[in-house]
């Protein structure tokens, strides 16, 4: 089984071949961020480093895609959509609202949790179970409801 790196590094070649620029572009920024991020560490980046990598570059564009369609822009919030779906390729299936909502409620009841203080425990539970799977922003979402804060 190969890499998340070596799969870009294939995925590159094939855009280059088919002339899909949108896409190539895409990996390419993709292929930089993580460089810069290997750079940065000083070291090879393990799997959770190169999710951690993907999910900041899906972060960006969601805020792009927001701020472009307050703007009326919607023809680049259309283009920031499309670099979503080829980013999130490299990301775990996603877990579903209603399965990061049974985990929080479960967890919140079994420690007794309730008001602001609880988001902090609720949060490091859910991220250590879910990891790459759940959006960080969801999770805290979800916790705010059901803890009622």
């Amino acid at each position: 089984m190969s890499t998340p790196q070596e799969r870009l590094q294939d995925d590159l070649k094939a855009a280059m071949k088919a002339r899909d620029k949108e896409r190539l572009s895409t990996l390419r920024m993709l292929l930089t961020a993580v460089k810069n991020e290997r750079i940065a560490s000083g070291e090879e980046l393990g799997e959770d480093a190169f999710l951690t990598v993907v999910k900041r570059l899906v972060k960006q564009r969601r805020d792009s895609v927001e701020q472009y369609r307050s703007g009326g822009r919607e023809e680049l919030a259309d283009k920031e959509d499309r670099e979503i779906r080829v980013l999130e390729e490299y990301l775990p299936e996603q877990v579903s609202e209603d399965d990061i909502r049974s985990a929080v409620e479960a967890f919140v009841a079994e420690n007794d949790l309730s008001g602001p203080r609880g988001i902090g425990p609720v949060m490091k539970e859910m991220l250590a179970r879910f990891g790459a799977a759940a959006d960080g922003s969801a999770i805290s979402r979800i916790a705010r409801d059901v803890l009622g804060s």
